[in-house]
């Protein structure tokens, strides 16, 4: 018995060696995600290296990881999670997440406090969605939801008041549905309150299933979520009900010509994800989640080696508890996924910026300043110079690099004459 512990010992103690490629990939992911403290190095970069002692401690002192946690898909109850964002951001740094993308359904209203928050802990936070979405086939036969979840920049997407628009579609879209979920649970002989979903969903939330389902629970008439959504609420069930979500297609591309990443959810979900990733691949599809809390699914990963989509993943964390649902930072994203996924990202969401500072140069008012703000560090400045204060906002997001890139330092040029209030 004790030899069988030694060697079971032995088999479990080596420490596997990263290849020459792991590493190379962990540096590059360290220093986009430790930009906070290079840039308080950066002597050498008068522009970039101002304004340090506003810096919360945690950046400051922020060290290069072993290992990096991404969770790149988590909820708050700015749609149906439980946390509030700042509650959602301690929570993924109680966990060990560095890096974190808020996803919530149909809404980025989470993302200015999960930022301020995300300076009490050092952590770095991707503005995400995840945007309600129907998939049907050419023949209009069969249809299924499909979420796509997108990835931003620090000063969120291009077209801002379009994109915002789009989304307030799908949530207004959202009430009508809920309002129909209610009906057929009526006449299921399961009466539940508007009122009451209303009051679950929080002041301002657009109501979605999970909100239904607590209802339902609250009412007595499920002993469980679970009971609610096999039961009643899941894709075709007798209490389901479609909004006003807009084609996958259209979702894609919306995302894409607003500078984001675009990226397929838990397409474990589908009856068929084949037809899916076809078409959405020919849209612009950037990716598809392919790593769970439990692993990577194989079949998702050649799906993904067949059509060339980065392989992504996250925990989908809701906070609602139980053995049902993975913790925050308990999907193990690969170092070079992560690399891969930054890869293909940065220079779009460069792009997007230089093209939110070229509206801002062509009209310097202050509704386009908040456009590159709005998701920014809130961050002091002496200066009164445009081109001071944006750097305030992108010091954390950009390198020196990706700075000095031809496109992008003439346009940062051209804000050196512009002066801000």
């Amino acid at each position: 018995m004790g030899e069988n512990n030694k060697k079971k010992k032995k088999r479990g103690g080596a420490k596997r060696r990263m290849t020459a490629e792991q590493t190379l990939a962990l540096k590059s992911v360290n220093e986009w995600v430790c930009l906070a403290q290079q840039s308080g190095n950066n002597n050498g970069d008068e522009d970039m290296g101002k304004g340090d002692d506003f810096l919360p401690e945690t950046m400051r002192r922020a060290q290069v990881c072993e290992k990096v946690v991404f969770d790149l898909h988590s909820h708050s109850i700015c749609s149906d999670g439980y946390l509030s964002p700042s509650a959602l951001v301690e929570k993924a740094h109680q966990n060990g997440v560095k890096v974190l993308a808020l996803t919530d359904h149909d809404t980025m209203s989470g993302i200015p406090e999960a930022l301020e928050a995300a300076c009490r802990f050092g952590i770095k936070i991707i503005p995400g969605v995840e945007i309600s979405t129907v998939f049907s086939t050419r023949d209009s036969e069969f249809e299924e939801p499909v979420h796509i979840l997108a990835y931003y920049s620090s000063c969120g997407p291009e077209r801002f008041d379009e994109f915002d628009q789009f989304l307030t579609n799908i949530r207004d879209g959202r009430y009508v549905r809920a309002k129909n979920m209610l009906s057929k649970l009526n006449q299921l002989k399961k009466p539940v309150k508007w009122e009451h979903v209303i009051k679950i969903a929080g002041n301002g939330v657009a109501p979605g299933r999970l909100h239904v389902a607590r209802a339902l629970l609250e009412a007595g008439h499920v002993e469980d979520l679970k009971q609610a959504f096999d039961r009643y609420l899941y894709d075709g069930g007798p209490a389901y009900s479609k909004g006003s979500e807009p084609a996958s297609e259209e979702a894609v591309q919306m995302i894409c010509k607003t500078g984001g990443i675009a990226v397929l959810a838990h397409p474990w979900a589908f009856k068929n994800a084949l037809p899916v990733v076809s078409r959405l691949k020919q849209a612009g599809l950037h990716g598809i989640e392919v790593y769970r809390s439990d692993g990577k699914l194989s079949v998702y990963n050649d799906l993904a080696d067949a059509y060339g989509l980065l392989k992504m993943g996250g925990s989908d964390y809701h906070g609602r508890g139980g053995r049902f649902e993975s913790s925050l930072g308990s999907v193990s994203l690969p170092v070079l996924a992560a690399h891969d996924f930054l890869k293909i990202a940065r220079p779009i969401w460069r792009d997007a910026i230089r093209n939110i500072l070229e509206q801002y140069i062509e009209d310097p008012s202050e509704l386009n300043l908040n456009h590159i703000t709005r998701f920014g560090i809130k961050r002091i400045s002496t200066s009164n110079r445009a081109k001071d204060v944006i750097n305030n906002y992108l010091r954390l997001w950009l390198t020196r690099e990706e700075v000095q890139h031809a496109d992008f330092e003439a346009t940062m040029l051209k804000l050196c004459d512009i002066a801000v209030n």
